[in-house]
């Protein structure tokens, strides 16, 4: 099991500490650098360690930064691989490794030990989040998705954007500009990915692991995630991504369609697509009539046209779901965060990520050729 945090936030030193960090600042900066978090000496905290003032950064959840690779491009990582297999000597050995070799070394390597499920989550979270809130999810998602033996699951990327603190109406515009940076970071590791890819099985020293990867975007996350859209040329887009996951998406019903020349990309890097929407939301209705023209939001009211697209897109109604699990006023008056309050959401998509046939999903009524309704 392992969890990294991929991030242009700005790095700091703190006062008193001898290693770098996330900043908290509303900043985005060009590069991202990528952290792996420690859970081996991860504790519950209290209730009254939550509410210290030093329950931030580390005192939350302790990550490492990687460093800086000392040369582009994976074969070193290739070099490292094959003197473990004993294929060919070389002094190099992982400590020499930094950034996405880092990652994608040991992710390799761990997905490659098991003939088990040991997937990966690339995860966007939504706006209003600052690094603390991140770490806070990133624990969330942690016992949502790892520890629980319904998921396929073992692996967690989480893409860190420097989303405002605040959920004054205003700061929407500013994370909407964020989201739009850090989406080109999203597209370089996706490039990277790809490369690596080239580079380890260009030869045929080393198997594929045959493990899956999916990606999943909540709220304002889409935005980031369609910007990453906008940058990649068809003609460079692998199919490397199994499921994609759209959470309640902050974007236009329109975003699907070719004018807007990015998730009809999507088809092009993954096998499956799902819309999970609430006609309920409020935080979306909010977006919609305060800060984007009276535009429909593609997870409030679903995609305006995906009919070439349908055997791929699938459209999840949320809207009578229950929050069984977190039930406190944010979630029943938001109807914004389903995949984190309701039992019923997290069962579709444990299914989902387990790749099991639309048609064949438990606790969803099928509407029409591509569009459920999960019910209770």
């Amino acid at each position: 099991m392992a969890v990294y945090i991929l991030s242009n936030r700005k790095i700091v030193r703190h006062k008193g500490e001898k290693a770098d960090s996330f900043s908290n600042d509303e900043y985005s900066i060009p590069n991202f650098r990528i952290a792996k978090c420690d859970f081996d000496t991860y504790k519950e905290p209290t209730s009254a360690t939550r509410k210290k003032k030093d329950s931030t950064n580390r005192n939350i959840l302790n990550y490492k930064l990687f460093s800086e690779p000392e040369k582009q491009g994976y074969e070193d990582v290739l070099e490292v691989l094959r003197n473990e297999k004993g294929i060919k000597t070389s002094t190099l050995t992982a400590n020499n490794l930094g950034g996405t070799q880092r990652m994608f070394y040991e992710l390799y390597k761990n997905m490659s030990s098991t003939k088990e499920r040991s997937d990966v989550l690339i995860f966007i979270h939504g706006y209003a989040y600052d690094f603390d809130d991140e770490l806070r999810a990133i624990i969330d998602l942690k016992k949502l998705f790892v520890d629980n033996p319904a998921s396929p699951i073992e692996h967690i990327l989480f893409v860190s954007w420097p989303a405002s603190s605040s959920i004054i109406p205003l700061t929407y515009f500013d994370d909407k500009a964020s989201s739009i940076n850090s989406g080109s970071s999203l597209m370089r590791l996706f490039y990277f990915y790809t490369q690596f890819l080239k580079d380890i099985f260009s030869t045929r020293d080393l198997a594929p692991c045959n493990q899956r990867i999916h990606l999943m975007a909540h709220s304002l996350g889409n935005r980031v995630l369609q910007s990453m859209l906008y940058s990649l040329k068809k003609e460079n887009i692998l199919r490397v991504i199994d499921q994609v996951l759209l959470l309640n998406a902050d974007v236009t019903y329109k975003v699907f369609e070719d004018s807007e020349d990015s998730y009809n990309k999507l088809p092009l890097l993954a096998n499956r697509i799902s819309v999970y929407l609430n006609r309920k939301d409020t935080v979306l209705g909010i977006s919609q009539f305060t800060k984007n023209i009276l535009t429909p939001r593609l997870g409030k009211n679903g995609p305006s046209d995906i009919e070439r697209m349908k055997d791929l897109v699938s459209i999840i109604d949320c809207t009578f779901v229950e929050d069984d699990i977190l039930s406190s006023l944010k979630y029943q008056i938001g109807n914004h965060w389903g995949y984190l309050s309701s039992s019923m959401v997290q069962n579709d998509i444990f299914q989902n990520l387990h790749g099991i046939d639309r048609n064949l999903i438990t606790g969803r009524i099928k509407n029409n050729e591509n569009i459920f309704t999960i019910i209770s």
